[in-house]
Formats: structure tokens, sequence, C-alpha cells
């Protein structure tokens, strides 16, 4: 039995530390690096009496189970599931050692410790692959994000604006209507993800949370007004996506610290498609990029001429209305601030490496 619990002690403190650390270095997570470290930790106190008993029990070396293998190699297909294997295997070594550590000889050792653990790491196992499988989608937040606003159809369906959008190389389609209902946008919500699936682009559903949860989309951005993000996240799936608007300094780093996948910045410039907003500038664009790691779409009269100073300035993509919308063709003005886009970046890139 000594060496049933040494052996899963060991199982355990080495899932914990590979998990510690795709926390720390991979996902950027400090809490929750810090809570699984704070676990691993709470596990050794846990057994620390009988530390001297485990080690002179371990025998490794004549251990009949050293050699087997699994049937077959499950493998690790990618972040989410190298984080599932091993919190399964932390989670199964804390249940031997709990039902161990109960048994006669066992009574120094706080049995309990092994328990509270193993139902503290089903819910961080839950975190983990949640941030994991967001920071896939959230390096796709970027190049142009065009807002979908029913009040500049102009005639046109939404699916034709989509699909000359998409072809054109907008990567993310936000639908935004203020007047029409949830019943009423269903089907248009569930044809625009379709498209931007066929494209490989991210839908967004603007506002409605029962929308985003219907039709399956990629993210839900939520205005200041809205439901605030932190409560978004907990009811949206695990790999949904949440962006909010901001507009100052202030609000992005609330937003980041909120959860949010991505942060809207604006308005950079006056706008056609809004009224009666604040103009931040580029400037508060450069002071949130110095503050947050979060993706930044900046947004509020971006056009061809001036998205590549945008770009430059740290936004990791732009987000358009009227520029698009506002054209007769609309696959021409989505690829001509594409390409502005692209030489922004790569002029913001090349000023980042020379200092």
């Amino acid at each position: 039995m000594l060496r049933l619990v040494d052996a899963n002690l060991n199982r355990a403190r080495e899932g914990l530390r590979l998990l510690e650390d795709v926390a720390r270095f991979v996902l950027n997570d400090a809490g929750l690096s810090q809570t699984l470290k704070d676990l691993r930790h709470q596990m050794a106190k846990a057994a620390s009496s009988d530390r001297f008993s485990l080690l002179t029990a371990r025998d490794s070396t004549n251990d009949v189970g050293s050699e087997m293998r699994p049937a077959a190699d499950l493998g690790r297909s990618d972040l989410p599931a190298l984080i599932t294997a091993n919190a399964r295997r932390v989670e199964e070594s804390l249940r031997v050692l709990e039902e161990a550590t109960r048994t006669p000889g066992f009574e120094g050792v706080d049995w309990q410790a092994f328990q509270s653990a193993r139902f503290a790491l089903y819910e961080l196992e839950k975190q983990l692959v949640s941030a994991a499988t967001r920071q896939a989608i959230r390096r796709r937040v970027s190049g142009l994000y065009l807002v979908l606003d029913t009040e500049w159809l102009k005639g046109r369906t939404e699916v034709a604006v989509a699909r000359q959008a998409v072809s054109g190389g907008a990567s993310m389609l936000q639908l935004r209507d203020k007047r029409r209902g949830a019943r009423e946008l269903l089907p248009v919500a569930r044809e625009l993800k379709a498209v931007c699936e066929a494209y490989g682009a991210l839908f967004v559903m603007n506002d409605f949370v029962d929308l985003a949860l219907s039709v399956g989309a990629d993210c839900l951005h939520l205005g200041q007004s809205d439901l605030p993000l932190d409560v978004a996240r907990k009811v949206l799936p695990i790999d949904m996506l949440v962006g909010g608007s901001t507009h100052s300094t202030e609000q992005a780093v609330d937003a980041a610290g909120l959860g949010a996948d991505y942060i809207a910045v604006g308005a950079i410039y006056p706008t056609q498609s809004k009224h009666s907003i604040t103009i931040v500038g580029t400037q508060t664009l450069k002071k949130v990029r110095s503050l947050v790691k979060t993706p930044l779409v900046a947004i509020g009269g971006i056009t061809k001429d001036n998205a590549g100073q945008v770009m430059a300035a740290g936004a990791d993509a732009v987000a358009v209305i009227s520029a698009v919308m506002g054209a007769d063709d609309i696959e021409k003005a989505t690829r001509e601030i594409v390409n502005a886009i692209r030489n922004g970046k790569e002029t913001g890139e090349a000023e980042t490496a020379n200092g």
C-alpha cells in the first residue's frame, strides 16, 4: 500500500506540474498557474508525515507494471487534448490516494485533502481547456472585421453582402441589428454563420446571447450597457469568444480583467455610422496596447486610407461599417482595406523590430 500511495503521489505531482506550466508559459494565466501551484503544494503537504516510509517502500526497478503500455496510443492532438489527458491522470491518482489513505496504517495522512483537490481539479480542467481552446480561436482575431449593420444594406440581403465581404478577405463578420428581435434574426444569423464557416471567417453575434448560443456563433460581442463580460463568460460554451466595446483606456483595461477575448477600442476617427460619439484617436489605441495583451479591434471611421495607420498603432484587426457597406462593390472595397491592413501590419512590425 505504501508503494501504491507513493506511485500515485508521483503521478499526481507530475501531472499537476505540467498543467501549472501550461497555465504559466502557454496560456500566460497567472491566476490559474498560482492555483495549480497551491494545489500541488497542498497535496504534498497531505502526505508529508509518511514521506520517509514512502521513499523506503519505493521499488521502481521491480515494478511489474513499468513496461506496460496502452493498447492504443491516444496521442496528444492539440493543447486541449494534452490538458485533458494530464488532468484525468491527476484526478485518477487523487481518487486512488483518497481511497488508499483511508485504510489502516495511514491515520496520519489527510485523505480529505486528496478529495478536495480532486473536486477542485474538475473545475480547473474546465477552465484550462476553455482557455486553451479560446486561445487558438483568438489568434484568428485579425484583419478586417466587418460589422454588418442592417441599416446599411441599401436593398441588398445580408447573405449577399456577407458573401462578397468574405470573398474580398474579411476574416470576421458581425451581425448587428437594433430593430428586429431574436425571432426575426434567427434565420439570418443561421445563414451568416454558414457563410462564414464556408469561407473560414469568424461569425460574431452582437448583443443577443440567445442567438449566439442558438446558431453556434464563434463570438458574442457586448457593449458597455449589455450583459457584463464575466457574467456572459459563465453562460457561454467554453469555445465561444466574448468581446466588448470600450471607449477609454480604463474601460479597455477593465474588459481585459473581466476576461474579454478581444477588445474593441473606438471611435478612432469620426464616423458616418454613429453620431455624438467620443473620438479617442490612435494615441488611446497605443496606450491600451501597452497595457493589455488581449487582441484589439479598432473601430470608428476607418477606411482604406487610414487602416494602415491604425494597424501600425497596435490593432490586431480593424472593424468597419460604412467603408465597406457604403460601397457599390462590396468585394472590391473589402479587398482594398485588407491590403491596407496588411501593409500597415508590416510597417508596425518593422518599427517594433527596429526599436
